[in-house]
């Protein structure tokens, strides 16, 4: 049996990532394929890498995406079954519209999918198999085989990437993750994890967490175990990790070289409305601060277009950042997810200006409309703080505020400005 498995991008998001200097590849195939069966030949399609085929033989296809790439992924679908094969989906927007991605597939995962991907497949030898598949329990993360690494083909300067923990205690308003997950935290066993990081050949690995700190006793544990293995990684956390002396000092030993802090806004009363009140923009520079003093760098999320943002919040998002000495940002454009609580407020008001899934980017096209300042304003202030925050002057301000990861973070910062130069900020 032929099993092709897809990484779906439509080519909007392709060329809207051509400024990413590194793309990090995503996790879910090639662990599906280690869940899967050993009797099926696989080959997986990351489509940030490669293009596809639609004439290769198989005998199902399995695709995986986000909303933006939503209306491209049914137009692959077509193709595939009109060609007699049948195609399962997954991922984000299929939990979030199984209605929708129900009517161009011939069978659909909603959330997880450890246990029903076996069920599925044996239905499917079987003949028999069901129209959708929803795995109502949270799955077990203990006893997980290893991601197949045969299956990572992108080059994105990482030596492995993999998974320790699953979903975020929060409830963001923005958030899909609340709602693909419900709230739900949960860990691997520490020593299944330090296993399959000590497996990997390469030295730079990249937890493809949510939280990766949300359990502080279970990362100590976790870093104390990585610690022998002597490779570096990074993962995202929530800015609770900043307060904490032993975690932070743990996380330098075992090798972390960077965090991503979903700071999202330097407005204390746009977080509170979007149900991130625990982040507290007076403690943001004490927190950095104590990052880079165990010499971990910090990547810091930014969102622009909250209610309470005005065309100020730009530049006192660059001034902060600039003051704080972040060595790398993540912006976006506020995007309403479909299925997320922020998108049903919005259709509540009145306020989304478009159900193109493609334009759900963040990046290139705004679709609500913004309390405070017109969509041109929103679409003009972002690319202005991308060009900004990746200008010589600002990595000069930036890099000067700490030497924490200085050899890798100004190589990359002057690859972001070059990469600017050559597409632009939206490109």
């Amino acid at each position: 049996m032929k099993l092709l498995l897809i990484t779906a991008s439509a080519h909007e998001i392709r060329q809207i990532r051509k400024t990413r200097v590194i793309n990090f590849q995503q996790v879910t195939m090639p662990y599906l394929a280690a869940l899967t069966p050993s009797h099926w030949e696989i080959k997986h399609i990351d489509e940030g890498q490669e293009e596809i085929d639609f004439n290769q033989e198989a005998d199902l296809v399995g695709i995986t995406f986000h909303t933006p790439s939503a209306n491209y992924v049914y137009e692959i679908a077509a193709e595939f079954r009109k060609r007699g094969i049948p195609v399962v989906m997954g991922g984000p927007h299929v939990s979030l519209l199984p209605d929708e991605a129900e009517k161009h597939a011939d069978a659909i995962f909603i959330g997880e999918a450890e246990d029903t991907w076996i069920e599925f497949l044996a239905d499917f030898e079987n003949k028999r198999f069901k129209k959708r598949y929803e795995q109502k329990h949270p799955s077990s993360l203990t006893n997980l085989p290893m991601a197949r690494k045969d299956l990572f083909h992108r080059r994105d300067h990482s030596g492995g990437i993999m998974f320790a923990t699953r979903g975020c205690p929060n409830q963001c308003e923005f958030c899909a993750l609340a709602v693909m997950y419900h709230c739900k935290f949960r860990k691997r066993p520490v020593q299944e994890v330090a296993r399959e990081y000590g497996s990997f050949n390469g030295k730079v690995i990249i937890f493809w967490d949510d939280n990766l700190a949300a359990d502080p006793p279970y990362a100590k544990e976790l870093f104390r175990a990585l610690v022998p293995y002597r490779k570096w990684w990074s993962s995202q956390t929530s800015i609770h990790a900043g307060w904490n002396d032993e975690l932070l000092e743990l996380a330098a030993k075992s090798g972390c070289k960077q965090l991503f802090l979903g700071l999202e806004s330097v407005s204390q009363i746009s977080l509170d409305n979007a149900n991130k009140s625990f982040n507290k923009v007076e403690d943001y520079y004490k927190i950095i601060k104590k990052i880079h003093s165990y010499g971990i760098s910090v990547q810091v999320g930014i969102i622009f277009g909250f209610d309470e943002d005005d065309k100020s919040i730009f530049g006192k998002t660059i001034s902060f950042l600039e003051a704080a000495g972040v060595q790398n940002a993540t912006f976006n454009m506020l995007t309403p997810y479909p299925g997320t609580p922020l998108f049903k407020r919005l259709e509540d008001e009145g306020r989304i200006l478009t159900y193109d899934w493609s334009k759900y980017n963040g990046r290139r096209d705004v679709v609500f409309k913004p309390k405070n300042m017109t969509c041109e304003e929103l679409l003009e202030g972002f690319n202005w703080v991308n060009s900004q925050f990746y200008s010589l002057k600002s990595i000069g301000k930036r890099l000067s505020k700490s030497t924490a990861g200085l050899w890798w973070t100004l190589p990359l910062n002057l690859s972001y400005y070059f990469s600017y130069k050559l597409y632009g900020p939206n490109e």
